[in-house]
């Protein structure tokens, strides 16, 4: 099958010989092209936020799921689990977004809760720590949403990675509410 050029240029789109030029440039960028029109560093500190905002999170699951005592703790402790392995899941995604950008993942523990936008909220018994993660998904269901309007269509992969986030921080807190709402009372 043979590839013929454009009969005439089409608005909007570049032409073969410059897309093929224009790759050729500054190739110790990566993945990112003239064509990144965000804030690249401002993006990078949004996500190395969201970043410090998941592995505390991360680890208040964890805490909440060793710790969950009483007549409803096992159910609540397979939610606690399996939103811990999500929150990790969600903090490899923006650290491997990060290094595409050009940035480098914030991990350094001495600083993880005081950059994170959710508290380390330990809970005092299992009704408490249910209420704190739901506190801690809307939390991280508001800035989600800021992030993903501020980055808006100037880097469409990362929009789409924090849309996939909130989606999955929505279905937390969805859950938490009912926890709170039926199995455990107000």
């Amino acid at each position: 099958m043979s590839h013929k050029p454009a009969k005439h240029a089409i608005p909007g789109i570049t032409d073969t010989a410059t897309l093929r030029a224009n790759a050729r440039k500054r190739l110790e960028d990566g993945a990112i092209t003239t064509t990144y029109s965000a804030d690249r560093e401002a993006v990078i500190e949004l996500l190395n936020a969201a970043l410090a905002t998941e592995y505390v999170c991360v680890l208040r699951y964890y805490r909440h799921y060793f710790m969950a005592k009483g007549m409803l703790a096992d159910s609540v402790k397979a939610e606690f689990l399996e939103h811990a392995k999500q929150e990790q899941a969600h903090a490899g995604l923006l650290a491997e977004r990060i290094v595409q950008l050009g940035g480098a993942p914030d991990l350094n523990p001495d600083t993880l809760s005081a950059r994170s936008h959710a508290e380390y909220k330990e809970g005092s018994d299992l009704r408490d720590m249910v209420r704190e993660n739901l506190i801690a998904e809307r939390i991280a269901i508001d800035s989600y949403r800021e992030m993903i309007e501020f980055v808006g269509d100037r880097d469409t992969t990362t929009k789409r990675i924090l849309e996939h986030i909130l989606e999955q921080e929505e279905e937390h807190a969805d859950e938490f509410a009912d926890l709170l709402d039926g199995w455990i009372g107000s």
